[in-house]
């Protein structure tokens, strides 16, 4: 059960990365339709681009973009039978194993496919581009908090520690999963190089922005590429800046409370843990505004991303059990 969780946890971490790639390298309509590409269950090639071609003739074969995306399909796919596979084993030894996440994960998994599937039939819908994206972060946090819970008893009795910290351990999950959604709205709209200087944006961008525009949807018939101005644009890569220093400056305070905790054995470690993957994080956003959006570096700004989601499940999880907490 443990080795399964813990390759689950690699497939959905890979999995993040593959979903990405795939939508920094504008392959998210590489396959115009759902399970399969252009109706087949790999990508046509030889005499079957034409027939594929003619059935799609707005959305012709680009083998290396229906590739990105299929590969993604392909380990998500995976993915979803190998949580089903936990589920079936969570059951069949619940006397032993934890049910409840697993069952939990079997749902969300489904739901992320169907977000799958709305993000290539509404094209490239913004939300559900975004909802897809923390439903994947969201797989590999449950993945990460049912491994954790089955390597630990629960604790039957809390300590004597605060529940302070635990308290600003959720609060700092909270933020820092805005500022991922903020994150996907930014990529989602294609918003990432709307603000090309730094640390500010070019031009009086002060008088530009635009809230209730940003965060709305404008009525399109395809969404590649973008759907907003670039005023609206603008205005998304200004919120996820500012939630980037809001994030940074709170989880770095936090770290040094975690660093306090003597309950904690590990405090110290999670401590240095979390400054370090937060620092990697904020010179990886800042690379990809100074270098116009890398594709390494882009797709490696989502993997630090996930990492230190996983290192504040990680804390959040020890915090609690010093209280005596336990997961179902």
């Amino acid at each position: 059960m443990k080795k399964l969780v813990g390759f689950s946890i690699f497939l959905a971490f890979v999995v993040i990365m593959l979903g990405a790639y795939t939508r920094l390298t504008d392959a998210g309509l590489g396959c115009p339709d759902w399970p399969g590409c252009y109706g087949h269950l790999t990508v046509p090639k030889g005499e079957h681009v034409d027939a594929a071609n003619q059935a799609f003739p707005q959305r012709p074969v680009e083998a290396h973009k229906a590739w990105n995306e299929m590969i993604h399909r392909y380990f998500a796919g995976t993915l979803g039978l190998v949580i089903v596979a936990i589920a079936a084993i969570a059951l069949r030894n619940r006397q032993v194993n934890p049910v409840k996440l697993p069952l939990f994960l079997v749902g969300l998994v489904i739901f992320q496919a169907a977000l799958g599937m709305w993000t290539v039939t509404l094209n490239l819908l913004p939300a559900v581009v975004m909802a897809h994206l923390l439903g994947g972060f969201a797989v590999l946090s449950c993945l990460f908090l049912l491994l954790l819970r089955l390597k630990h008893l629960p604790t039957t009795s809390p300590s004597s520690a605060s529940r302070t910290p635990f308290t600003l351990a959720l609060v700092g999950l909270a933020i820092l999963v805005v500022q991922i959604g903020l994150g996907g709205w930014t990529s989602a709209n294609y918003a990432a190089l709307a603000c090309t200087d730094f640390p500010i944006c070019e031009g009086e961008w002060t008088q530009r922005l635009d809230f209730s525009d940003a965060f709305s949807i404008p009525e399109a018939q395809n969404y590649e590429f973008g759907a907003h101005d670039y005023d609206e644009r603008m205005t998304m890569h200004v919120v996820h800046r500012f939630g980037a220093i809001v994030t940074f400056l709170y989880l770095l305070w936090f770290a040094i409370k975690v660093a306090k905790v003597k309950q904690f054995q590990f405090s110290h470690q999670a401590a240095a843990l979390l400054v370090v993957v937060l620092g990697i994080q904020i010179a990886l956003g800042i690379s990809n505004i100074v270098f116009s959006l890398p594709l390494s570096v882009a797709v490696l700004h989502n993997a630090v991303a996930a990492t230190l989601l996983l290192v504040m499940v990680w804390i959040t999880f020890h915090l609690h059990r010093l209280q005596g907490g336990h997961y179902e």
